[in-house]
């Protein structure tokens, strides 16, 4: 009896693994629209199903961002550690920072709810 349960036990908690590794590396809706944010100011908003190229000038320095398939990078920047620039071609996920500009590229995931609507 005892050896019934472990083996059942064992198989829920196999089965509940697999459910959740699932659920955490299965990629997300590719978003269709990102906002690029500078100086906490929305500078522009932008359809990622249009290939672009364009260059954002402040007075911290400048992010040349390009639009391509569906994704979005930023492809030239003038800061000291171009970490923006490795992060590479995006659609979706955490957000495209390069912090000696204060610029922020935020990915819109489209239908969902923020907490703040409901």
């Amino acid at each position: 009896m005892k050896s019934k349960y472990w083996i059942v036990l064992i198989g829920a908690v196999l089965l509940i693994c697999s459910a959740l590794s699932l659920f955490f590396f299965l990629p997300g809706q590719a978003s269709m629209t990102a906002e690029i944010w500078s100086d906490n100011e929305l500078v522009r908003t932008v359809d990622l199903r249009i290939d672009q190229s364009f260059t954002i000038e402040t007075e911290h320095g400048y992010n040349t961002v390009t639009v391509k398939d569906g994704a979005i990078a930023v492809t030239a920047s003038d800061c000291p550690d171009c970490y923006c620039m490795h992060r590479g071609y995006c659609n979706s996920g955490a957000p495209i920072v390069c912090l000696p500009h204060r610029l922020v590229i935020q990915f819109l995931q489209s239908g969902a709810i923020d907490g703040i609507s409901g």
